[in-house]
Formats: structure tokens, sequence, C-alpha cells
């Protein structure tokens, strides 16, 4: 497995990100219509955006053999030191290789070098069973955010 960085290579986890949208979309116990309506291309608008207020680093895990990317992450350190895991993903036929661990460890040190006070992870809803590999690295539930439902979902 090879790990690339690189900003400019947003576009290239599409297919990948829109797995993890399935995956959320089909876990969601409230929310599912968010997640019928999110699309790839208001998901990069939106990271873009946030990369405005700080920097954001994208590092694809592709497999060697078949030149395919398999996982990939999404942190981001905004200028005021809060730093946020955005997205992380690995396709389940390379999952349990240690691919997610690389990826997440090579996001804290990132950010640790960028001088983050403050690393954050936000974990959907029915995705619960992501805590205890978050957990490995330190994160844990500190607040439960509730959304309000309106027309538009």
């Amino acid at each position: 497995m090879t790990l690339t960085y690189n900003e400019s290579l947003l576009d290239d986890i599409q297919v990948l990100w829109e797995a993890l949208n399935q995956h959320h979309r089909d876990a969601a116990v409230n929310f599912k219509a968010h997640y019928e309506k999110n699309t790839f291309e208001m998901r990069k608008k939106n990271l873009l955006q946030k990369a405005k207020n700080g920097q954001m680093r994208i590092e694809i895990a592709v497999d060697q053999e078949t030149a395919q990317n398999v996982g990939y992450r999404i942190s981001r350190v905004g200028f005021s030191g809060d730093a946020e895991m955005e997205s992380l993903y690995v396709q389940d036929d390379y999952r349990g290789l240690g691919l997610g661990e690389k990826l997440l460890s090579n996001a804290i040190a990132w950010m640790d070098e960028m001088g983050a006070h403050t690393k954050t992870v936000s974990v959907a809803v029915g995705n619960e069973k992501a805590f205890s590999f978050y957990e490995r690295f330190g994160f844990y539930p500190r607040k439960t955010l509730l959304e309000q439902i309106n027309g538009r979902e």
C-alpha cells in the first residue's frame, strides 16, 4: 500500500466518499434523507470552504497491485488550533490490514505538527461501532448533539 498526500486529490476520493455516504445512509436512524440528498459536489464545496479557515490534508491509500484507491482520510486544522478528522474510510476488502490505523495515526501526527490543541471526530448515529476504533487513539464521546429534522429532510 502506498499513501499519498495532497489537498488537490479531493476529486480522487469521490468513489470512496460515495461508498462512505452509502454506509451512513444504510445505518442512519433519523436522517436518511440527508445522506440521500448529499452529493459529493456538496461535500467538496463544504470541505473547501472549511479549508479557507486553516489547512486541510487528504491522504489516500492505494493498492499497489491494482493501482486502485482503497481508503482515504481528510483532516483539517483551523487557524484557531481546533482540528477535526473530517472523514475516514477504508473499503471492506481492505479492513483489518491496518490502513485505518495508519491513516488516523498520520492525521494525528500532522495535527500535532500543525499545533492543534483540540482534536475531534464526528461519528454519525448508526455507526457507533466506530467508537472502539477511535477510542484506541484517545477519542471518547464528550457530548451528544441533537438536530431537529426539518421539512427538507
